[in-house]
């Protein structure tokens, strides 16, 4: 099957190089049409990803299926099921349990950790097929996208294919790979023993390093582009400054999201605007814990409230960048993004609040998490297309 799955996409690559009129002449060869614009060429002539579109679909396509990862990932935790599997089989977990001795042999293995003493006692096969095809599901998502990185990155590498300066950076990206499959299950680890639940700064750290990925990935499609937005030079520094400031708010968020799910600091507390009965509660329990610094990963309080307080804070910078672009920028595409952007937060704000206040039923975690990876993804966008250097 693999075979066939390359086979197809170096069929869909011939056939988009060598017969698409949308992207290419007839008579072009592909290191034609990878070749940088030629300067005064237009945007509607040539098209936004018309130096590198394989490239940058391919780009895109990895981002999706992160995308759909996280929401995977989302699903595997709140429904419990990421202590399922036990074992870490790179190759052979490939392919999950096929008889009915298989799978009481893998019932049997989940019964000894105490996630189920504690959680699930009275569990039967049945119940235990669904939660262990969650973390299946996840666990193959994984092999997949490393699959879908590694033998087209060989393909473009060897067809010379790939941007200049792109290839260390897709072995970086597929480093980044290997080592979420490490942390995923340094994570898994961390529950089979002593916890009846993955360590929350665990939970965290891959949530983290998903986003991060994601993150490159947009980034570096988004490089692509052949347009530029014509923002003026004096107001582009500000404006990146805030593009910038609203991506790494964003993935703070998110982390600090990560906590909130691992404590399940999301089924309590479930009011608002105020928090334990206060808006801002005081010190003494805030830091209630000893040492100072496990407050700001155990306390449920702290967690929660920290989240909380962020998105405040992500929202206020979110309309600031949107005011200032409007402003100065005005009718330009980096004007329009961070208005879209700015009423996304806003949106995501909304959903949190009712996700909170229903103590997360599984269709508005799922919902919160998407919405997330929507506001990352597009203030991705924002920030690489103001990193940018203005067109001469």
């Amino acid at each position: 099957m693999l075979c066939l799955h390359l086979g197809f996409f170096v069929q869909l690559c011939q056939t988009l190089a060598w017969h698409s009129p949308s992207i290419v002449d007839a008579g072009m060869t592909m290191r034609e049409i990878e070749a940088p614009v030629p300067q005064g060429q237009t945007e509607a002539a040539t098209g936004p990803f018309s130096r590198y579109p394989l490239v940058a679909l391919w780009l895109w396509s990895l981002a999706a299926l992160v995308f759909l990862m996280v929401i995977v990932g989302g699903a595997t935790r709140l429904t419990e099921s990421g202590l399922s599997i036990t074992e870490w089989k790179p190759l052979s977990g490939i392919i999950p349990p096929l008889s009915h001795a298989d799978w009481l042999a893998e019932f049997d293995h989940y019964k000894q950790i105490p996630q189920y003493a504690q959680l699930f006692p009275d569990m039967d096969l049945r119940g235990f097929k669904f939660i262990f095809f969650f973390e299946w599901g996840h666990r193959l998502l994984g092999r997949l996208i490393g699959v879908a990185l590694s033998l087209p990155l060989i393909y473009f590498w060897a067809k010379g294919w790939l941007p200049k300066g792109f290839k260390p950076k897709l072995l970086g990206l597929l480093a980044l790979g290997a080592l979420q499959g490490f942390v995923g299950w340094w994570m898994v680890k961390s529950g089979l023993s002593e916890r009846i639940e993955v360590a929350q700064e665990r939970l965290a750290t891959h949530l983290l390093l998903a986003s991060a990925t994601f993150v490159a990935l947009i980034w570096l499609a988004t490089s692509l582009k052949t347009r530029r937005d014509p923002v003026p030079g004096h107001v582009r520094p500000l404006l990146n400054w805030l593009a910038c400031a609203t991506l790494l708010l964003v993935l703070l968020q998110i982390g600090l999201g990560g906590l909130v799910a691992g404590l399940r600091a999301g089924q309590a507390f479930n009011t608002w605007p105020l928090i334990d009965g206060y808006f801002w509660p005081p010190a003494n329990e805030l830091f209630l814990l000893s040492p100072v610094w496990a407050n700001f990963f155990d306390n449920l309080l702290l967690v929660q409230f920290q989240h909380r307080m962020i998105a405040y804070g992500l929202l206020v910078v979110a309309l600031a960048q949107a005011f200032c672009a409007s402003r100065l920028a005005q009718g330009s595409r980096t004007a329009r993004r961070s208005q879209v952007l700015a009423g996304l937060i806003a949106a995501q704000a909304a959903i949190g609040i009712a996700t909170l206040l229903l103590a997360v039923p599984l269709w508005a975690g799922l919902l919160h998490q998407a919405v997330a990876m929507s506001v990352l993804g597009l203030a991705t966008v924002q920030a690489q297309a103001l990193a940018k250097s203005p067109k001469p």
